[in-house]
């Protein structure tokens, strides 16, 4: 009882302390709980007057409104923000804008500066903070989140405003989107496919093309327009006859002709986008093309580069298709396989993600291949590849119309000035460089002129021999000079044509020493495998020899013992002479190599057995003399039986063969 006593006395005398903190939580605990829910409350109350609307970075919309944020001038009073030289938004412009950091004369001079393209600064919405912006009479306030930091991606977008419906969140977002689609009217926009999440992802922005600085053959250009056009506008015509709404197009021929070239200046005649795949990229697989297709947006192009290096197999479900050489793929199989290792893509596969039930519509779908005949015909008929465009080296025409394109004429009064090809209306002239500090001048040479120079540039050209890209090349370097590019072209004709012939050679020569080294290793491989072969022969036969001579050996033993217990055991008959006993060894012996040598035919030799074999060849030497010890041995056992004989019986029984000299 007292020990009881001792520890509760201390705990009475601090009853009042315990009391005092338990007073204390709980008072904290009610204030702080008060604290919460009036700010809940309040955040609630305020929160019912706002209007909020959320913007994802993955989304069209968020681009729209970013663009439009930069361009605001209530960014530079700002407190907080960001400070950016990269394009804003997808538009893949950078604005001057009153929130820039440029001044005037920077602006006007903008350009190369001692060759380095200024950047301009541009103010950004910073993460985690609330702005506040005046629009139309009403106070928005914008947040923007990261929702995966770690990763520097996934930004968000919250726009707040007061107001009982949704119309100037409307009102905001179509202006936003008028803005955007303004200033990147000039811009094609490229999206690339993500294989690793199975989504696209932006690219850039790249300058539009104007369609006169693709020269083709007159007609194709005005074809493929107006194709694409007609194509965009069919779409109640395609559901009122149950026909897929998809276009496609197969652009094959030579490398360097213009073909991918041609589908950026459709897509900026068209204000489409584009979106390419890669085929031959690591994880693409069946699964993701398929899922890929399915969120490719209508209204783009759809592009699919060499289609032929697509697959590690090549493009074809077997080698004897039509459409499937045999010989040519073999020379690139190697290559194609290192490039395309990580890709489980197959055909079948690419056939349903084009045209199957969860294939996109209202797309105009372009492929590009260097060998038609390497396709399978399932690949390219209509349907999936609805128009074929063959595309071949330069012709004289083209070679006129691409030295108008790059030299343009003087402008007069009279003259609507068109640097196109003579007889292909659809090309206009190329605007002049309006920088101050320009790299280069253009000479301005008058219609008469120029159409001269071009015509004696197209007449050195010789006709369907150089690529497209080997003129551009050449006008290029000689952009500043017109008439010293037409005096020189056929000196160049002859270089190009000493290069591709010095190449071609090269090429050759390459392909016969690879020839010549696959022949070499080829003998070498089969003098290998003939002399490996010889030597298991031999050893194959050393080891039956050896085996033979061995049975031989305890047959004739065993023989020699028989006769040496029929000899002992007959008291009448006299044995037989040793040289019949040998003979019969013989004979013994022979029969016993031959019955061995028939059995050991087909065995294999083993790789162990080759050690044991080593010893072969003096055993062989030495066979005649174990011969000899044999025959000697059976000699002394039977004079040994003869004298034992001799005694037992009387010498009237004893036969004229048994006084014979042995």
């Amino acid at each position: 009882m007292d020990a009881i006593k001792n520890i509760l006395s201390p705990l009475a005398m601090n009853t009042g302390a315990i009391q005092d903190t338990l007073k204390l939580v709980v008072i904290g605990g009610t204030v702080e709980t008060a604290r919460r829910v009036s700010v809940s409350a309040w955040n609630g109350f305020i929160d019912s007057f706002f209007l909020t609307a959320h913007f994802s970075q993955e989304d069209y919309p968020y681009d729209w409104l970013m663009h439009w944020l930069s361009k605001q001038p209530a960014w530079g009073r700002s407190r907080e923000f960001e400070i950016t030289t990269r394009s804003v938004a997808r538009s893949g412009l950078t604005q001057s804008t009153a929130g820039d950091l440029e001044d005037e004369e920077d602006v006007e001079e903008e350009g190369l500066v001692h060759g380095r393209r200024k950047r301009k600064v541009a103010f950004m919405p910073s993460v985690d903070t609330t702005h506040t912006i005046y629009y139309r009479g009403h106070w928005l306030r914008i947040t923007r989140t990261k929702r995966y930091p770690d990763y520097g991606q996934g930004s968000a977008l919250k726009i707040s405003v007061v107001a009982r419906n949704n119309d100037i969140l409307k009102k905001l977002v179509l202006e936003a989107k008028r803005e955007y689609e303004k200033d990147a009217e000039h811009r094609v926009h490229i999206f690339m496919a993500d294989t690793t999440y199975g989504c696209w992802r932006w690219n850039g922005a790249r300058q539009k093309r104007p369609m006169s600085s693709i020269v083709l053959q007159p007609g194709v250009k005005d074809m493929l327009l107006a194709d694409c056009k007609d194509f965009l506008t069919s779409e109640e015509w395609y559901a009122e006859r149950g026909i897929p709404f998809r276009r496609g197009y197969l652009l094959h021929g030579v490398p360097g002709s213009g073909k991918t070239s041609l589908i950026h200046s459709l897509a900026g005649e068209l204000g489409l986008d584009i979106y390419v795949v890669s085929l031959s990229s690591k994880g693409m697989s069946d699964n993701t093309l398929t899922t890929l297709m399915g969120h490719v947006p209508s209204r783009c192009i759809l592009l699919l580069e060499d289609l032929d290096a697509a697959f590690t197999r090549s493009v074809s479900r077997d080698s004897s298709s039509t459409g499937t050489p045999t010989a040519a793929t073999a020379s690139t199989s190697s290559s194609t396989t290192e490039s395309t290792d990580g890709s489980t893509l197959s055909l079948s596969g690419l056939l349903n993600s084009l045209d199957g039930v969860a294939a996109a519509e209202g797309r105009l779908l372009f492929a590009t291949t260097n060998h038609i005949e390497r396709l399978d015909p399932a690949l390219s008929r209509p349907g999936r590849m609805d128009v074929w465009v063959n595309f071949t080296h330069a012709t004289k025409w083209q070679a006129e119309g691409i030295f108008k394109c790059f030299f343009p004429c003087k402008p007069t009064s009279n003259n609507a000035a068109s640097n196109a090809a003579p007889t292909d209306a659809s090309q206009t002239n190329l605007p002049l460089p309006k920088r101050k500090d320009a790299a280069h001048v253009i000479p301005l040479l008058s219609e008469e002129e120029i159409s001269e120079l071009a015509k004696c540039f197209a007449a050195a050209i010789p006709e369907d021999e150089l690529s497209v890209a080997a003129l551009q090349g050449y006008l290029l370097k000689n952009k500043t000079r017109p008439r010293e590019c037409v005096n020189e072209v056929e000196e160049w004709v002859i270089q190009e044509r000493e290069t591709r012939e010095k190449m071609k050679k090269e090429k050759a020569e390459r392909e016969a020493k690879e020839k010549k080294e696959a022949e070499e290793k080829a003998t070498k491989e089969k003098e290998e495998k003939e002399t490996k072969e010889k030597e298991q022969k031999e050893i194959k036969e050393k080891l039956e020899r050896k085996e033979a001579r061995s049975k031989a050996k305890k047959q004739l033993a065993k023989e020699a013992a028989k006769e040496v217990a029929k000899s002992s055991s007959s008291t009448v008959t006299a044995p037989s002479t040793p040289t019949e006993t040998i003979s019969s060894a013989e004979k013994t012996t022979t029969t016993t190599e031959s019955s061995a040598s028939s059995e050991s035919e087909g065995t294999g030799v083993d790789a162990d057995t080759e050690e044991s074999v080593t010893s072969d060849d003096d055993d062989a030497e030495k066979s005649e003399e174990n011969k000899e010890e044999v025959t000697k041995e059976v000699k002394e056992k039977w004079i040994a039986v003869k004298g034992s004989t001799a005694t037992t019986t009387d010498s009237s029984t004893t036969t004229p063969a048994a006084d014979a000299d042995p």
